[in-house]
């Protein structure tokens, strides 16, 4: 379809995305919202910046606006209909904010218990009516425990980047979260990647079969992406990142690190040097990595570093280039770091700093590249 306006959308969201300027609907969003729309579950693997949470958002607002208007509105305190799980703090703000930026004129209300936030502010967001919940599944079981929600009301559960949330450290709290839903509620699962080893996985989480849907992006790099891979020695590495920065000293940079202690090296090194930056770790605390955020988004700094946190879910739109001082260890974290530039065809650019124990992963990028043209 080539515009929204040739979807079944309620015409309350369609002049709301004309208001933003949003009439054209991206692959994943064409291909994945009209089964939605018709009650069907979905599976939408797409690349990075390719609409991926406005192509659940926009079903969810229309079936529950309609459930509103056909005399079926929400009754009672602390339970949604909708709830979305996300693996991180950053991402569920991301995902309310499409959410808000969409419900002026439906009046559906959004609420979020996520990690890191005080859970008695928590505890006050969800305890009257709303329509969505955007939740993180470790604080969300909290809450079941506690008796603060019930999900058995709830009409659409969506998984955004459930790749992630597959992982061994959610699992056990996302299954609790699936039991807690209706077995008959319509499923929603996207992410960028989706390795083979859980297809299987994801396809145990419907009761019945889902529409999968594999964009073309999501099989092959950004056309606008280019990839430079430079040859280095571990004592080499500092020298040679030295002169990529100096190549493009004012481009929005991401650069990647394996570890904490990696990471804190280079904001040493980057500090030496005069450069001013801000990292990006799973273990600092979160307002630091909001702040940090929010500084990179504005363009007041130039440089982030980052492990492969920051490689998942999060949508910086200028970032110009990726720059692999450490090479991960795996395919997917390769693909999501790339993934955060040449985004929405933008141009950008990947420098990968390679030494001999990196060229294995290299050629596995290459073979997947070869198998999907």
């Amino acid at each position: 379809m080539s515009s929204f306006a040739e979807f079944s959308l309620l015409p309350s969201l369609l002049a709301t995305l004309a208001e933003q300027g949003l009439t054209t609907p991206t692959e994943v969003q064409a291909a994945t919202i009209p089964a939605q729309l018709e009650g069907r579950s979905v599976v939408g693997v797409s690349e990075t910046g390719s609409g991926k949470t406005l192509a659940y958002v926009l079903p969810v607002l229309h079936e529950l606006k309609t459930l509103e208007v056909e005399g079926s509105p929400v009754s009672t305190a602390s339970r949604p209909r909708a709830l979305v799980l996300v693996p991180g703090r950053e991402l569920g703000e991301q995902v309310c904010k499409v959410f808000k930026g969409l419900t002026h004129d439906t009046r559906l209300r959004v609420r979020s218990v996520v990690g890191g936030t005080k859970k008695q502010i928590a505890r006050q967001t969800v305890s009257g009516m709303f329509e969505v919940l955007v939740a993180t599944p470790g604080r969300l079981v909290q809450f079941l425990d506690g008796g603060g929600l019930q999900l058995d009301d709830v009409r659409v559960l969506v998984l955004d980047e459930v790749d992630q949330l597959l992982d061994v450290g959610f699992l056990p709290a996302v299954r609790r979260v699936l039991k807690e839903c209706p077995l008959e509620v319509r499923r929603a699962v996207f992410a960028a990647t989706l390795p083979e080893s859980l297809e299987e996985v994801v396809g145990g989480l419907f009761a019945s079969a889902p529409l999968w849907v594999r964009t073309s992006g999501s099989r092959h790099a950004a056309p606008t992406l280019k990839t430079d891979n430079r040859t280095v020695t571990d004592d080499q590495r500092l020298e040679a990142l030295r002169k990529v920065l100096a190549e493009d000293p004012k481009a929005g940079t991401l650069v990647f690190a394996n570890t904490r202690g990696q990471c804190e090296g280079l904001a040493k090194f980057f500090e030496h040097e005069g450069l001013k930056h801000a990292t990006y770790m799973g273990n600092m605390d979160s307002l630091e990595r909001r702040n940090n955020l929010a500084a990179f988004r504005k363009g007041e700094i130039k440089l982030l570093v980052a492990t492969d946190l920051g490689g998942r879910g999060l949508d910086l739109e200028n970032v110009e280039r990726v720059i692999n001082v450490h090479l991960p260890r795996d395919l997917d974290n390769y693909r999501h770091r790339v993934g955060r530039t040449a985004r929405a065809g933008r141009p950008g650019r990947v420098v990968n700093l390679v030494t001999e124990r990196d060229l294995p992963l290299l050629a596995e990028v290459k073979a997947l590249e070869a198998r999907r043209r």
